[in-house]
């Protein structure tokens, strides 16, 4: 007697043999870190929507969690390529020992933000000059 896949079964093969090729494709993150590793950034382009997102990991002063934040709130944020910054309510992080230091006095750019790397912390903008500055004494939104 022979026994044929379910097509529920031949999917789930399918998609567990293409999905991590897909995953190799995209290839590395995209970002940097401070070199105190306190402070990492990720650049994402979701469906042509560049975004920016960067993490501070101690704080000696954070934002007060908001009533309708559930999880961590003050140490995230992230900006579009154009238009304000915000701290985000967060469950994870983009801090990540596989980016590249952003050596002190160094500057990265990419999609339309310029970031620049200084003992004192991290200042990231967009092409609207829009963005924040981040350090353990205070985080900054402009």
């Amino acid at each position: 007697m022979t026994r044929c896949a379910s097509p529920n079964a031949i999917l789930l093969l399918l998609l567990l043999l293409v999905v991590p090729g897909a995953a190799n494709a995209q290839g590395s993150i995209t970002g940097f870190r401070s070199p105190s590793n306190n402070i990492a950034c990720q650049y994402f382009d979701y469906d042509r929507q560049l975004t920016l997102r960067c993490d501070i990991m101690e704080a000696t002063v954070t934002a007060r969690r908001p009533a309708d934040c559930d999880l961590e709130y003050g140490k995230a944020f992230e900006m579009r390529s154009k238009g304000s910054a915000i701290r985000l309510c967060y469950g994870d992080t983009v801090m990540d020992k596989a980016l590249p230091p952003l050596a002190y006095g160094e500057v990265w750019q990419r999609g339309g933000f310029t970031c620049t790397s200084e003992q004192t912390g991290v200042t990231c903008f967009n092409t609207d000059r829009r963005g924040f500055s981040l350090s353990r004494a205070k985080q900054e939104l402009f």
